[in-house]
């Protein structure tokens, strides 16, 4: 089915967030719910995809095209409500000539509305011959939902907000999710005339469908999943919602192969791809487009972010961001692997080491209380306790180079931009100022002072 044009409702402010931000570019699940409504639409590939915003207009608008670059923006004026939006982009969408077709609407708030439930909706309209289709669920609690109220023959007669609904709609538990398909000159027509004579004085859009029912039928899809149609309005909806969801993600890694200790305290993100016979331990969260490899083990308490983490590596109580882990690895606990880091095989970050753009060679170590930044050591290097490679300037960065099977003394100071060679050696203390060729032996002589029976000069009176 050719799907003449989609229009996604983004104007709202969310009040009951409390936030400076508005609702719709709130994150779950590492994506903000606009971009993951508009993923789910634009994968039913409309002609024409709209997005409505009106509170933060810019930011809203920015935050959309970033995400695709040919969706048209609608300004939404004052005046308000779902039925003032769609009346604003249909304007908009018909000013080059009417559209024809079915017309995908969608809020902006479902943060789990995804691709296939839409494509269902789609198919179920275009085989029922449906003026309009709303699609539905049903909730134990449906408060706070508008109603659905079916006809005899199963038909939608109309949709109730819950504030206009009398005793018995309220009894009802098949809701309204805001997602509909019209046919776009009902559509049209019916949005035209729509009015705020309603107990919250805004333009419905739900009222379109009485206008959409005098033209013919108007359907109901229900969602096989009623999470997937769950819309957010405060934060306590959204930490439920996204638990709920996090439990699903935790379910099926663990069912193709993943051993997760504790799933109530492991949070994974939807990019993350983790290999068979991976171990994710307590106090965990793996973010963005994180890899992990088979064997590997993660955790207890680590973060990843965009990370990739090599066969049967080891991560532990550590943050590792945009870096590569090689295999067999070992990191943590307590590391801080900044952006840009690549660890070779068999190699070590250990206890409060800090990395930032540092290439680490097969089989070397760092095993603590040491900063790597803007370097590359070689192979089957060892770095002495305390050991800083001295970057910056105050104005510009620089690069330390450490060769192979080196030999590191503790309290060492590498002084960018400095290079050492291939088996040299460094005393404690020491402080590499100069490049280092190799096979050498390099240390800083230092002059040790004892004053004998000192004391402080609050002492000495």
């Amino acid at each position: 089915m050719v799907l003449s044009a989609a229009i996604i409702l983004a104007a709202g402010e969310g009040t009951r967030m409390h936030s400076a931000k508005p609702k719709v570019l709130h994150e779950f699940a590492g994506r903000t719910f606009l971009e993951r409504v508009m993923s789910a639409v634009a994968a039913q590939s409309p002609d024409a995809l709209a997005v409505v915003v009106h509170y933060q207009a810019q930011r809203v608008s920015q935050a959309a095209q970033d995400y695709n670059a040919s969706v048209e923006i609608v300004m939404q004026d004052d005046v308000p409500g779902t039925g003032r939006a769609v009346q604003c982009a249909m304007g908009q969408l018909n000013a080059n000539g009417p559209l024809s077709g079915p017309v995908l609407i969608a809020a902006s708030d479902m943060p789990l509305l995804d691709a296939e439930t839409l494509r269902s909706l789609l198919e179920f309209h275009a085989s029922s011959g449906n003026d309009a289709t709303v699609l539905t669920t049903t909730l134990a609690d449906p408060a706070g939902y508008g109603r659905i109220i079916r006809g005899n023959d199963g038909g939608v007669l109309r949709v109730v907000e819950q504030k206009d609904a009398n005793r018995s709609e309220l009894a009802v538990h098949e809701v309204n999710t805001s997602v509909y398909v019209f046919d776009a000159a009902v559509l049209t027509q019916a949005v035209a005339g729509l009015d705020d004579s309603n107990a919250q004085g805004e333009f419905y859009l739900t009222d379109a469908l009485e206008v959409a029912r005098e033209h013919g039928r108007v359907g109901a899809y229900e969602a096989p999943d009623p999470l997937s149609v769950e819309g957010v309005n405060d934060r306590v909806q959204l930490a439920s919602l996204a638990r709920q969801h996090n439990s699903r993600i935790c379910e099926d890694w663990m069912r193709r192969g993943v051993t997760i200790l504790d799933p109530q305290t492991t949070w994974i993100e939807d990019e993350v791809t983790l290999d068979t016979d991976v171990t994710v331990l307590p106090g965990c969260f793996l973010q963005g487009h994180t890899v992990v490899h088979e064997n590997a083990v993660i955790g207890p308490y680590t973060t990843l972010i965009d990370a990739t983490i090599d066969e049967a590596a080891r991560v532990e109580r550590s943050r590792v961001q945009e870096s590569h882990v090689g295999a067999s690895a070992n990191i943590g606990p307590w590391t801080y692997l900044r952006p840009g880091n690549d660890l070779g095989e068999d190699s070590k970050a250990g206890a409060y080491v800090e990395m930032k753009k540092a290439h680490i060679g097969a089989g070397t170590k760092v095993p603590h209380l040491s900063y790597v930044g803007d370097a590359d050591l070689g192979e089957h290097t060892n770095i002495g306790g305390g050991t800083i490679t001295a970057n910056y300037d105050g104005v510009h960065k620089h690069h330390t180079r450490i060769g192979s099977n080196v030999h590191v003394g503790a309290g060492n100071l590498f002084v960018a931009p400095v290079e050492v060679g291939d088996n040299v050696t460094t005393g404690a203390g020491s402080v590499v100022r100069h490049a280092t060729p190799d096979d050498a032996m390099v240390y800083s002589e230092n002059t040790q002072h004892i004053v004998e029976d000192w004391k402080p000069s609050w002492e000495r009176e």
